[in-house]
């Protein structure tokens, strides 16, 4: 048997990520690289012409006089942190297939538990913007799935309090082979919510496969082809070859969480960004972080009030 392509693959080491992004100096070019790839741009004017003041550590532009830094406008901005701690935070966080908890992540980088779920969640932000427009085309299997579980003072079962609802879609080639994957939470498995979710994740084109649970009726008029396969007629789904993309892929995530997190109750759209897009960016791991980086030098600041109202559904 041939070896997983994706399990076995070199990715970057330790030693790669620090001859890369191993001083200040090297993530501080990496990030001017990446947010202004033809040199710097005014964000005021567009002016290209400019001035350092080094004691200042600003760009000042010589057309309107605007003052920038080079983190100011991205997701790195007001940062305290040495952007190599950020550069060594996305090497914890994109290449582990597990994850990495705050509590450890916090560990590996010398900072409070709270810093690191700062720096985690801000990360995971821009994944979550990031894929949040992407739509799946194709033949992609859907299945409702559950976050959390049973409380000590809970009932067992759907419906269970301190459990959230989220349908988990995986595009995959006409032989069945996961291409990419959504992950989107519902309030509840409705076949209006159903509706609402193709709206967002899936192309008129896509062809959808699914169990026979009511509310995903609501795919009617919104898919090319909807094929309902009532699975107490045909045996356990996660044995269906049907399924076996879309249980994959919720078979890691329920290691992932019992293994690393140990259990999700807040910040649950976050979380679910992070699987997703490792998940879709898997065939090169080496590229997770330059890949990453850009997209957080064009995703607006997220100040620490509203990771919190984030988490808190607000």
């Amino acid at each position: 048997m041939s070896r997983n392509k994706v399990q076995f693959q070199k990715g970057l080491s330790e030693a790669d990520f620090a001859a890369l992004y191993g001083s200040e100096e090297a993530c501080r070019r990496a990030v001017s690289s990446w947010r202004w790839p033809g040199g710097f741009e005014c964000p005021a004017c567009g002016g290209r012409d400019h001035c350092v003041l080094d004691r200042r550590d600003l760009y000042q532009c010589n057309a309107c006089r605007t003052q920038t830094s080079l983190t100011a406008g991205t997701i790195f901005a007001n940062t305290k942190l040495a952007l190599s701690t950020w550069f060594r935070a996305m090497y914890l966080v994109t290449q582990s297939k597990q994850g990495i908890s705050t509590v450890e992540l916090g560990r590996r980088l010398g900072v409070r538990q709270t810093t690191a779920w700062s720096i985690k969640s801000k990360l995971t932000q821009v994944m979550l913007e990031r894929d949040a427009k992407k739509l799946l085309d194709g033949r992609v299997e859907m299945d409702d799935a559950y976050l959390g579980g049973r409380r000590s003072d809970g009932k067992a079962g759907r419906g269970a309090p301190g459990k959230t609802p989220f349908v988990a879609s995986v595009e995959t080639t006409d032989e069945g082979k996961p291409k990419r994957v959504q992950l989107r939470r519902v309030r509840r498995f409705t076949k209006k919510a159903i509706k609402a979710l193709a709206g967002r994740t899936l192309k008129p084109t896509a062809r959808v496969v699914t169990d026979g649970l009511g509310c995903f009726h609501g795919l009617k008029g919104s898919v090319e082809a909807h094929d309902r396969l009532i699975v107490a007629r045909l045996g356990h789904a996660e044995k269906l070859p049907q399924f076996q993309s879309v249980n994959t892929v919720l078979g890691n995530i329920k290691s992932a969480i019992n293994g690393t997190y140990r259990a999700v109750r807040k910040h649950v759209d976050r979380t679910l960004a992070e699987f997703e897009w490792r998940f879709n960016r898997r065939y090169d791991l080496a590229a997770m972080i330059p890949r990453l980086a850009w997209a957080a030098t064009r995703t607006p600041p997220m100040p620490y009030r509203l990771l919190k109202l984030a988490e808190n559904g607000g």
